[in-house]
């Protein structure tokens, strides 16, 4: 990352509500120059340590709208540092529930959006000094099955090779690395995991013992855009708290050993 010159101009897509605003806090507590776009403004504004985002309009779907708005950024702050391709999400919905428009249309907002957005903000970056960060927010769902959200699901697996190979071509310039969060508590969590019993019992499968807070996958977005990772691209860093444990574990009622071989 650039030295000397000044705060850096961070990006953070859909950083309104959730991960995005935990993402966009962790920027500003380093005393970058944040801007978070989303169709919609922020139900309230989205500070840390005394310091606010700016908010932006933009429909990430609309390739000429994000060219625009990339411009302006280039314009207004002379440079950008980083982008956070955070925007996205799904209603739970099972394959057969829709026709393969409705699921194009998630699979346009979680992997074409970030793509078009991208596009748009490598020409800034490939010519200031310092190059430039993307990252992209993926998910546990690109990883493994992912029923009731497949649309999604493809989407991110998408979305992690998109991202490695475009970090073979820009560098060095760019570097392009993936955060993949697991379970998140976040102000809907409850639309996908129900009541404060149903996330305690989500939380009870995660190794850790709990859900991860929005601020710490922000804290994971710094260090993959700060000069302590100059040298990781390419790279995807899970944030999920060790995962799932698998299911035969709890299901099996024998003692827990391994099979003889």
């Amino acid at each position: 990352m650039p030295e000397d010159t000044g705060p850096r101009t961070v990006v953070v897509t859909g950083g309104t509500r959730g991960v995005g605003a935990g993402i966009a806090r962790a920027f500003l507590r380093t005393g970058a120059h944040v801007v978070v776009c989303a169709r919609r403004p922020p139900d309230r504004p989205v500070a840390a340590d005394g310091r606010t985002a700016r908010h932006l309009a933009v429909d990430l779907r609309d390739a000429a709208a994000v060219t625009a708005f990339f411009d302006r950024v280039g314009e207004e702050y002379g440079r950008l540092d980083v982008l956070v391709n955070n925007a996205g999400g799904t209603p739970f919905r099972p394959l057969e529930a829709a026709d393969a428009e409705r699921h194009a249309r998630v699979v346009a907002l979680n992997l074409v959006a970030p793509l078009t957005a991208s596009l748009a903000a490598y020409p800034l970056m490939r010519g200031q000094p310092g190059g430039g960060c993307i990252l992209m927010v993926g998910s546990v769902s690109g990883t493994r099955p992912s029923p009731g959200t497949a649309a999604y699901g493809a989407a991110k697996a998408g979305l992690h090779s998109l991202a490695r190979t475009m970090a073979v071509e820009w560098a060095p310039a760019v570097r392009v690395n993936t955060l993949v969060p697991g379970m998140v508590r976040t102000e809907s969590a409850h639309l996908h995991y129900g009541d404060a019993a149903g996330l305690a019992a989500v939380a009870r499968t995660v190794p850790a013992g709990r859900l991860a807070e929005p601020d710490e996958i922000g804290a994971a977005a710094v260090f993959l855009a700060s000069a302590d990772a100059a040298h990781i691209t390419g790279a995807e860093l899970l944030v999920h708290g060790g995962g799932e444990r698998p299911a035969f574990l709890t299901a099996a009622t024998v003692n827990h050993e391994e099979p003889p071989t």
